[in-house]
Formats: structure tokens, C-alpha cells, sequence
């Protein structure tokens, strides 16, 4: 991505943590749900990936695939409280989900358990895991609740398959909230510290809407692509010329501190 002064790719050492869970849950309605099978099968044939030491049925299952143990749960209730439909109030990205989630009868919980691969490699097996359940079923969307996320199931099958350009699929990982006022335009990331990077806010950009999502995007990819850490006082750009300061204070929209870009 051509960005000069900082990208430098990191040596990666080896070491003997586990991560943590992963989450997430497809969303049904109706009385809709999956069936495991349909989903294993489909891990197989569209994600070419080996399922193994399958145990369980419908109702919950365990299974392992690419090294990792994955759990998956049905459960016949809606998400409890108010989670999904005060995410829904921040989903740009689904403007009918309200609407589309009034018949809201039930919930998938899809786990990536503890285990020793990267963030990313484990992001991409949950959202192959994901796609493969939405595929395969009537489920209408995915809730994200630790990044904020709610994804309709167009969105969530389109994006996912830029895994298989070797793409990053950012929207399905990372929530960009985004807000336009009278002095500029802001952005700020919500889920990077999933992939124990430090969360990001452009704040009053006169640059546009568009350009700033279509940047921090870039970035965030670039990011977790290659384990890369921003430290403050340090620059980025896209040219030799460019010179983007980042500077670490308190978050503007966000709890704690965050990484400032100055655009």
C-alpha cells in the first residue's frame, strides 16, 4: 500500500498464548433456523476447509476445522434486553433493521474457542463459518456484539468473499462509526482492539464521508494484514509527501485512549 515512514513489517515471535473467544450470532425469524449439516457441507465445498470430530445436532454442536474448535448453539428466543435493536439505531449499513427484525424469533451462537492462531486467522475462520450458516439458511443478518456490528445477510455473503481474493473483509470485522457535523466530518473504529490494536478517530476531517471510510478501511486492513502497531508521533501517507500525524489521547467518541489521525 505504498505508506511511507511507518509501514515496516514486524518480525513475528512465536509465543504459547491462546486467544480469546470469538462471537457472534446469526439472527432469525419466523421461526427459521439452520440445519448443521447444510452448514458443514457447506465449509467443505465452498471454503474447501477439513471438518472434523463433529459431535452434537441442531439444537448445539462442536467441531473442529483448520486446527481450531468451533461450538454452534440454536437458541429458540431472541437475543435478550435491548442489544440488538439499540445496534440497530447504528447500523447505516442496514437502514430497514428494525423493520426486517420485528418477527425476530430466534439466535445462532456461533464460538471460535481459545486457541493459538492469529486474530485474523481466526477472524477469517468465523466469518467462513458465518457465511456458510447464512448460505445454507433463512437466517436475515449477523449481531456482532463486542464490535457493535449488525451485517444484513447480502452484506455479510458479498463481503465475506473477498476472503477468497485474499482480501480483508473489514466491514464484517470492525464497525466505522461515522459522523457529520458543522465543523467536519469524523470517523472512529470500534473492534480493532479485537486484533490487540489500539481503536483509531478522525475528528472534524474536511475531508469527505466517503474518502475518510474508504482510508481508515485501507488502514485497518494494512493493520491487521501485516500485525502492525501505530505509536504516537509517528506519520503515515500514501505518497513520500503526505505526512499524517497520529497522536494518542483520549478518545473523542470512545472510552479511553485512541489513535488520532490528522486529516
Amino acid at each position: 500500500m505504498g505508506l511511507f515512514d511507518l509501514f515496516k513489517k514486524k518480525e513475528v515471535v512465536a509465543d504459547n498464548k491462546q486467544s480469546e473467544v470469538l462471537l457472534a450470532m446469526p439472527l432469525f425469524t419466523q421461526g427459521n433456523r439452520y440445519q448443521l449439516n447444510a452448514v458443514l457441507n457447506d465449509l467443505k465445498s465452498h471454503w474447501s476447509l477439513n471438518v472434523s470430530f463433529v459431535q452434537g445436532d441442531d439444537d448445539s454442536a462442536v467441531f473442529a476445522m483448520d486446527g481450531e474448535n468451533i461450538a454452534l448453539a440454536f437458541m429458540s428466543v431472541p437475543i435478550p434486553g435491548d442489544e440488538v435493536a439499540g445496534c440497530a439505531q447504528l447500523a447505516y449499513n442496514w437502514k430497514t433493521a428494525m423493520e426486517d427484525l420485528k418477527e425476530f424469533s430466534g439466535h445462532a451462537i456461533v464460538s471460535i474457542l481459545a486457541g493459538k492462531k492469529s486474530a485474523m486467522e481466526r477472524a477469517v475462520l468465523l466469518t467462513q463459518v458465518l457465511s456458510s450458516l447464512l448460505r445454507t439458511s433463512e437466517a436475515v443478518g449477523v449481531y456482532q456484539g463486542n464490535q457493535s456490528l449488525l451485517i444484513p445477510k447480502n452484506q455479510y455473503l458479498s463481503s465475506a468473499e473477498e476472503l477468497k481474493e485474499g482480501s480483508q473483509p473489514i466491514d464484517l470485522w470492525i464497525y466505522l462509526g461515522l459522523r457529520k457535523t458543522e465543523s467536519g466530518n469524523s470517523l472512529y473504529t470500534y473492534g480493532l482492539n479485537s486484533f490487540d490494536k489500539v481503536e483509531m478517530e478522525i475528528i472534524d476531517s474536511k475531508l469527505g464521508l466517503d474518502e475518510l471510510y474508504g482510508f481508515i478501511t485501507n488502514i485497518c486492513s494494512y493493520l491487521i494484514e501485516n500485525d502492525v502497531t501505530f505509536k504516537h508521533g509517528e506519520t503515515l501517507g500514501y505518497t513520500e509527501d503526505q505526512k499524517i500525524k497520529i497522536t494518542l489521547s483520549k478518545g473523542h467518541f470512545l472510552e479511553g485512549q485512541t489513535l488520532k489521525l490528522d486529516m
